[in-house]
């Protein structure tokens, strides 16, 4: 048996790799094409745009795995069984159980190479990418007014606005509005740039700041001052600002984490970052439903050339789960539904779709 998994094992290696291969190739040429458009502005060069396009491919390389996974897998498995060599290796003891486990071991290894890939390696070179065509553009920014934050401190409450964030990890045009427990503005500080500290406080630079007296009995006044630093103790941390200027799908698990407790503190929605959050943790063991979709086909007939259709019917079945796996989340951030179920609800579809074409093809015939 240790022969038979080393075959096979070669065998959807290599398909895989080489079908990973090709999409990448193909999306390294759509994200260059589009990535021209930002060429000559700013500094910005064909050799960075170059390096940019590089940089992203990990973040495409995790939302293509499963669908590598499946097509190289049907593929082997369509081959084999239309050369018999399928037919060879089940008389040879590989009955449908051991062949179903064999698979099942190979596709542990898809889901943490794809856990591997989605949470260290494709958020540190998006990063590097954001960075870098920052430094030449000149800022990391989200729409027209920045990133907004809200944190609720022991007497106060606070909201927070950021306009952009600079390459080395500073930030520009800072806003923050504070708020006592009735509701009424205390003060206003604005700063034309920040840094943040390790001891849980920015440090703000070039600073305007207006305090408002209100109190009873007392007639309402401003106090403005002016200030070349001021210390602002809070918990919003880098990752923190960082999640709300970028993409939340670029980001770590463990920080999708953290910034939905920290969304959930303040009373701040926290919809969609949940079910990205759960999306992250079910996206990896997909690739376990496709390779037990893909073993059905080895115990197909097929005609002289016949495999092409079977391999075409691969390619749209990945490319569905993609679209759905989509579709659901825009859907459940629309319709507030259950994050962990919107998440779970594609997987759990092709799971039911592939335990049915098992026992059909597989047990029944």
């Amino acid at each position: 048996m240790k022969t038979i998994r080393r075959y096979l094992y070669g065998e959807v290696l290599s398909s895989v790799s080489f079908v990973t291969l090709g999409f990448l190739a193909l999306f390294f040429f759509f994200d260059l094409v589009d990535e021209l458009r930002w060429v000559n502005q700013g500094g910005y060069q064909i050799t960075q745009a170059l390096m940019y396009v590089a940089l992203a491919m990990p973040s495409h390389l995790y939302e293509l795995f499963p669908i590598t996974v499946l097509i190289g897998t049907i593929f082997v498995m369509a081959s084999l069984a239309q050369s018999s060599e399928f037919t060879i290796l089940r008389t040879s003891g590989l009955g449908p159980w051991m062949a179903l486990r064999t698979l099942l071991v190979l596709g542990l290894a898809f889901v943490v190479t794809t856990f591997a890939v989605g949470d260290y390696v494709a958020p540190a070179t998006e990063r590097v990418a954001q960075l870098m065509k920052a430094r030449y553009q000149g800022r990391l920014t989200t729409g027209q007014t920045g990133a907004w934050m809200k944190e609720k401190q022991d007497y106060s409450a606070y909201a927070v606005n950021i306009a952009r964030m600079t390459p080395d990890g500073g930030m520009q045009k800072i806003r923050i509005f504070e708020f006592d427990n009735q509701g009424r503005m205390v003060s206003m500080t604005n700063a034309e740039q920040g840094r943040f500290n390790q001891d849980e406080s920015w440090q703000l630079l070039q600073v305007h700041r207006s305090e408002f007296h209100n109190t009873d009995g007392e007639r309402a006044r401003v106090e403005p001052s002016n200030m070349a630093e001021y210390r602002w103790p809070t918990r919003i941390s880098a990752e923190m600002a960082s999640a709300a200027l970028l993409k939340p799908d670029r980001m770590r698990t463990i920080d999708l984490f953290q910034y939905i407790q920290h969304l959930d503190a303040n009373g701040q929605s926290a919809q969609s970052y949940e079910i990205e959050f759960w999306r992250k943790v079910f996206y990896p063991l997909s690739c376990l439903v496709m390779v037990v979709l893909a073993l059905p086909f080895a115990y197909l007939h097929f005609r002289s050339g016949g495999i092409a259709a079977y391999v075409f019917g691969g390619v749209m079945a990945g490319i569905s789960f993609f679209l759905l796996n989509n579709v659901f989340g825009y859907i459940g951030n629309l319709q507030n539904w259950t994050p962990w179920l919107v998440a779970a609800s594609p997987g759990m579809i092709y799971s039911l779709l592939s335990l049915a074409a098992f026992g059909w093809l597989v047990l029944r015939r």
